[in-house]
């Protein structure tokens, strides 16, 4: 061997990518006759030697780093195949299935809210009076008209909820005041007659003010299933009192005797007797019908008087404080006006515009409707 194969031999060489089996080993060219070897010819790989030897690149090749990274380079990543298209024919069956059901769930779902309203009015009672003759001597259950005007107003259906007697001899029934609460959608509780002392641990201080004690019963029963059941109440005069003693709170049984200062919040003038609203320091009700000053009629002799549990004060009236609306803080909308709403529109635009309370009772009750 010559020197200068012996010195080639010697040096270390660069480990190669592996020849695939079956490749033919190069074959060393043959010798002239004059037993000379030919000049060596510069293929790429023994340019890129020169290169890695030298350090200096040959003429017209690549940089050796540029190479070795070509050579290094992995192959690009062979495209995804088609989503699920291995899985089992059951994945696929359960797929469709339940993109089915999620269609008919949301079609029902739009379905339900785009449904009328359905909103419930509690009944008014009258009872017979003695010695009476006709309908004076029987127990009659109606609302006042303005008021189920005002809700139908809104383009919403109306219901009056009757008294229910289980225990009834003539005219039996297993219908309870909780389907009521559980087949409508909001409750109102309309005005009318006192709220009896006794349903606030008290004695009238006069008889005529007693108030109704069976339609207390009643309407707190019902109170409690439409809260029960996360549908919205709004209260009406007495509906905000009645709203007040359901959680424990008391009542002035008669607002000109218990609090001689006030003004007075009801005479002969009925829904004509008005006087100014002021809202308390983050009152959601001045929110909700974004204004500062308000007027609104007042057409009541009882009122607020210790606050129940839970509740919020969210106006009062302007010249004397007395509690004009009241919330419930636990519920999403349980609201009482003690002034009545319903006869705002006809008294002229001097008045509260209690649209916006109306609409967002009626919002409350699209939402918890499921």
């Amino acid at each position: 061997m010559s020197d200068i194969q012996d010195s080639e031999a010697s040096q270390p060489r660069e480990p190669g990518p592996a020849k695939p089996a079956g490749t033919p080993a190069p074959v060393a060219p043959a010798a002239d006759a004059t037993g000379a070897h030919p000049a060596p010819q510069h293929t790429p790989a023994a340019v890129a030697g020169q290169e890695l030897h030298s350090g200096q690149p040959g003429p017209g090749a690549q940089p050796a780093a540029q190479a070795a990274q070509q050579q290094s380079a992995p192959h690009a990543p062979l495209p995804p195949p088609p989503h699920h298209a291995g899985d089992a024919p059951w994945a696929q069956t359960w797929r469709f299935l339940a993109a089915r059901l999620r269609q008919m769930s949301d079609k029902a779902g739009r379905r339900v809210m785009q449904r009328t309203l359905k909103i419930g009015v509690s009944a008014r009672i009258f009872h017979p009076e003695s010695g009476a003759k006709g309908l004076r001597s029987k127990t009659l259950q109606y609302l006042e008209e303005s008021i189920a005007q005002w809700v139908m107003s809104r383009d919403v259906l109306v219901f009056m909820i009757p008294t229910v007697n289980t225990n009834g001899l003539v005219h039996p029934s297993n219908i309870r005041l909780r389907d009521y609460a559980k087949n409508l959608d909001g409750l109102v509780l309309q005005g009318g007659a006192d709220v009896s002392p006794q349903s606030y641990a008290q004695m009238a201080t006069r008889p005529e003010w007693s108030g109704d004690r069976v339609r207390d019963m009643y309407e707190l029963e019902l109170l409690h299933e439409f809260i029960e059941a996360g549908k919205p109440v709004l209260g009406i005069c007495r509906g905000c009192q009645l709203i007040n003693v359901a959680f424990g709170g008391t009542l002035y049984q008669d607002i000109a005797s218990d609090v001689p200062t006030a003004i007075p919040h009801v005479n002969d003038q009925y829904d004509s007797n008005y006087h100014a609203l002021h809202f308390p320091q983050g009152s959601s009700l001045a929110t909700l019908v974004k204004t500062e000053n308000a007027v609104v009629n007042s057409i009541h002799h009882q009122a607020v008087r210790d606050l129940g549990r839970d509740l919020s004060v969210e106006a009062v009236s302007g010249p004397d404080q007395i509690v004009e609306a009241i919330r419930y803080r636990k519920a999403p909308f349980v609201m009482g006006l003690q002034w009545h709403p319903e006869f705002h529109r006809a008294g002229g635009a001097e008045l509260l515009d209690c649209t916006p309370i109306l609409d967002s009772f009626l919002r409350a009750a699209r939402e918890t409707r499921f």
